[in-house]
């Protein structure tokens, strides 16, 4: 089975503290018209264009807009091969191998989206999807009817 997604939005955060409104979001100014989707993964260089925003430094909200960007996306390749066969009059096997995450693709989540954040732009984990590791894992079983 194959699955592939687009990335998950997101938007840029800046503290609160201009804005003085507990419990409201403040998002980030926008200070270039595009921002530049470099694709980058891990602590080396940035996903997006970080100095497309700044912090907002007066009591009002932040120019950009919520889930103007999107994550990187997300692509899984899973295969089985099943067998079955008689055993005798009464007695069906079926033999089965599956494998996950076959390409051995790695997914990651979207980047750190606080602008005053050490790591803003950066991204640092990784999306398993459905199951709780992101390597590539086989399983083998047998199943028996009678």
């Amino acid at each position: 089975m194959l699955s592939l997604y687009s990335g998950t939005p997101f938007w840029i955060s800046a503290p609160a503290t201009s804005l003085n409104a507990p419990g409201s979001p403040q998002l980030a100014d926008q200070v270039k018209p595009d921002v530049e989707i470099y694709g980058a993964h891990g602590l080396a260089s940035p996903y997006f264009d970080t100095s497309a925003f700044a912090p907002v430094t007066t009591v009002r909200f932040g120019t950009s807009s919520f889930d103007s960007l999107r994550g990187p996306g997300y692509g899984n390749l899973d295969f089985g091969l099943f067998r079955a066969f008689g055993i005798g009059e009464r007695l069906n096997a079926q033999f089965r191998i599956e494998a996950f995450n076959v390409t051995n693709h790695p997914n990651f989540n979207n980047p750190d989206t606080g602008i005053s954040d050490p790591d803003f732009g950066l991204i640092t984990s990784m999306n398993p999807g459905s199951r709780l590791i992101a390597g590539r894992y086989f399983q083998v079983g047998l199943k028996l009817t009678f």
